[in-house]
């Protein structure tokens, strides 16, 4: 018990409630010490599961614990990182990890600055199958290029559908992160957003340049009535071709591996990851570039 980590939860909405307070709870490593909301009540009921405070205000709950878990929208969660991260807190971030590429390269300078174990919620990338996919694409080598299809009828109903930042920014910064993480992962750095084409039922369509000359494509949609969701990855080249379907394991299980990876840096020193702060900082120079091809 001495050697669990204080961790403290700003943000109680579904993904708050669902994923993290539970994860954090049940995790040998971490201790949910602390919880912090815009709406108190939604704050005290969620503590009150584990035995945890509620804190005043997010300044509270960062002095009061060892690490900062973030579930708030992109633009609030850059804010309240920071201050944790000045404040010499580890960080365990949603992505995208701010509102902003110059938000998350304050938030990425601090962490470095500031000698911090960070990580970022790239839910795929934590989950087994997509580990050996993974594994498999750099064991063959020789892929010059790749797709996602992302389809999904999230923003028509269900627990995510009142969430105001994913109605505002669709797809592209929900799904997006994940979607440009594998394909990043899988392909080499993506260097460059060549072409992009939003529909007005949140369909994108990019076509994204990676460093070492492969390309790839990204067909994204939350608001097509598709059940269940599709999720496809592919990649091909001088080994031909491999795909990864749909993820099979639960974001709950997913959570629990980070938290494995994230307590082992915290006692150890390790402060790099693939997964880290300056991950992060790449994911949002794709979104914003997207941005501007669009614009």
């Amino acid at each position: 018990m001495d050697d669990q980590l204080r961790v403290g939860l700003i943000g109680a909405g579904p993904w708050a409630t669902t994923v993290h307070a539970p994860g954090i709870a049940d995790h040998p490593g971490t201790r949910l010490a602390a919880v912090w909301a815009r709406r108190r009540d939604a704050a005290d009921e969620l503590a009150g599961r584990y035995g945890a405070e509620v804190a005043d205000d997010p300044d509270q709950l960062i002095d009061q614990v060892d690490v900062v878990a973030v579930a708030v929208p992109p633009g609030v969660q850059a804010e309240l990182a920071l201050r944790a991260a000045q404040a010499g807190k580890h960080l365990l971030l949603e992505k995208p990890m701010a509102g902003t590429v110059e938000e998350a390269r304050r938030l990425a300078g601090a962490v470095a600055d500031n000698n911090l174990a960070s990580l970022l919620m790239l839910t795929l990338r934590f989950s087994p199958e997509v580990i050996d996919w993974l594994a498999e694409l750099g064991k063959l080598g020789g892929w010059t290029g790749g797709s996602v299809q992302w389809l999904s009828g999230a923003l028509l109903g269900g627990k995510y559908a009142g969430s105001q930042w994913r109605q505002d920014q669709g797809a592209l910064l929900d799904v997006g992160p994940h979607a440009f993480d594998l394909l990043d992962a899988a392909l080499g750095p993506i260097s460059e957003v060549l072409a992009v084409h939003r529909a007005d039922n949140d369909l994108w369509h990019l076509i994204l340049g990676h460093a070492d000359g492969a390309s790839s494509t990204a067909t994204l949609s939350m608001r097509l009535p598709t059940q269940p969701t599709v999720v496809e990855f592919s990649v091909y080249g001088a080994r031909g071709h491999r795909t990864l379907a749909a993820r099979q394991t639960p974001a709950q299980q997913a959570y629990t591996a980070m938290l494995d990876d994230f307590v082992a840096m915290v006692h150890s020193g390790l402060r790099t990851h693939p997964c880290d702060a300056q991950r992060g900082l790449h994911l949002q120079t794709i979104l914003d570039q997207a941005l501007l091809k669009l614009s």
